[in-house]
């Protein structure tokens, strides 16, 4: 018995090696968020590339790289990064000047000379007058006609969304807005969530999230909130956490999704 052990172990081990799944005790797969059937008391927006085209502040920031397009994606998942190394460490800092600062970064990594000021200029000046993607509008006015509650909950500032929402004339279509600015961690600690949910006098599960990045939907997961993911063009699912309810291209498609319940 005891060689017929030794044996079955050491077979294991070179499967294992070789790249064969082994059913394996202590490992679990991933839970999936089922679609509940019932209506959440609130619906929270994501406001960049999920409601907006970011394609004007992309185009800036290229411009200020040199005409680098190919270091957007860089820049973006560096200002990401230091987001969240502000937010462990307790600090923080405007969503904007970190993106700036990450500007610096990625520049001189490339041996691009770009002042602090000239980064965050090509950073903001955009990024306060994008338009709304073409199917938002009618999709939010559905979602209000259909009784639910409309809240923005955003990264940025409260300034920088006011100016947003003004410039985009989305507006009109949202009860309240929040930001984090207000709390000073960034999502998608879960603090920031929890946060957002006390705000609104409701539980996180009675709040789903809308969002077009796969790490804003992942964090409202995890803080028990439901999500509902767009998946505009480049935007991707984090493999290793639930499923969300909804995954549709556009709002249009999540709005009837959602008007359904």
């Amino acid at each position: 018995m005891n060689n017929n052990r030794r044996d079955f172990i050491k077979k294991s081990t070179i499967l294992g090696a070789a790249g064969v799944t082994i059913p394996t005790l202590g490992f679990a797969s991933q839970d999936k968020t089922e679609f509940k059937g019932e209506r959440p008391k609130v619906l929270f927006f994501d406001v960049n590339e999920t409601l907006l085209d970011l394609t004007a502040m992309k185009d800036s920031v290229a411009k200020a790289l040199n005409g680098r397009n190919d270091l957007l994606p860089l820049w973006f998942t560096t200002m990401l990064q230091y987001s969240l190394v502000s937010t462990v460490a307790n600090q923080y800092n405007d969503f904007a000047i970190i993106g700036a600062a990450a500007l610096q970064m990625v520049a001189a990594n490339n041996d691009i000379v770009l002042s602090h000021d000239e980064a965050k200029k090509s950073i903001v000046d955009p990024i306060r007058s994008l338009p709304a993607h073409p199917e938002v509008p009618a999709a939010l006015q559905s979602l209000k006609d259909a009784g639910y509650k409309l809240v923005s909950f955003t990264n940025s500032s409260n300034k920088g969304v006011e100016t947003q929402f003004k410039n985009s004339g989305l507006t009109k279509y949202f009860d309240q807005r929040l930001s984090i600015e207000d709390m000073g961690k960034f999502k998608p600690h879960v603090d920031a969530y929890n946060w957002a949910a006390r705000k609104m006098s409701i539980q996180p599960q009675e709040c789903l999230l809308v969002a077009a990045h796969g790490w804003d939907i992942s964090g409202a997961l995890w803080a028990n909130w439901r999500g509902a993911f767009i998946s505009r063009p480049g935007a991707q699912l984090y493999p290793l956490s639930p499923t969300p309810e909804i995954n549709e291209p556009n709002l249009k498609l999540v709005a009837d999704k959602l008007i359904s319940l």
